[in-house]
């Protein structure tokens, strides 16, 4: 069975999962974007579980253009480094807030290596400075061998 062209638009560039067409949150919701992304992990094999608000949240476009960006390195170190078969994507409201998380089963790395380090890429130190400048956080969770969990939260206030 042919997958549908728009999830061929998005596709792996020397491991940085990227969306050939502009990102329409109006369209698909800030869920449906970060979904598009996954393409690349399911046709590997990576089962994909989603969990997110049953009720509608409005995301300011800031806000989430920064939570995309977020999965999107969250999702390309998922599929570039650590080989992981399944990963949960999470968006949840928090007090006047949204949260994302992204959790994997892959190899994981030592996050308690000093982030200047060479072994925590320059991908997750973005992601810290642009949550701390949004007045938000970013919160890595990973071990070798036990997999990785990164979660941002920002403000919706």
């Amino acid at each position: 069975m042919k997958e549908a062209p728009a999830l061929d638009e998005v596709a792996p560039i020397h491991g940085v999962i990227t969306d050939k067409h502009p990102v329409d949150f109006y369209a698909l919701g800030l869920a449906g974007c970060i979904d598009r992304l996954t393409a690349p992990l399911r046709r590997e094999g990576t089962i994909v579980h989603w969990e997110t608000p049953h009720h509608g949240i409005e995301i300011p476009a800031r806000c989430a253009a920064l939570l995309y960006q977020a999965a999107q390195e969250a999702l390309s170190n998922s599929y570039k480094y650590a080989h992981a078969s399944d990963i949960t994507v999470r968006l949840a409201a928090v007090y006047h807030g949204i949260r994302l998380t992204v959790k994997d089963n892959g190899d994981g790395f030592d996050s308690h290596i000093a982030p200047a380090s060479e072994q925590q890429g320059h991908g997750l130190q973005l992601m810290s400075v642009a949550a701390r400048k949004a007045g938000g956080t970013v919160a890595i969770d990973s071990s070798p061998g036990h997999g990785t969990e990164v979660t941002v939260t920002l403000p919706l206030d």
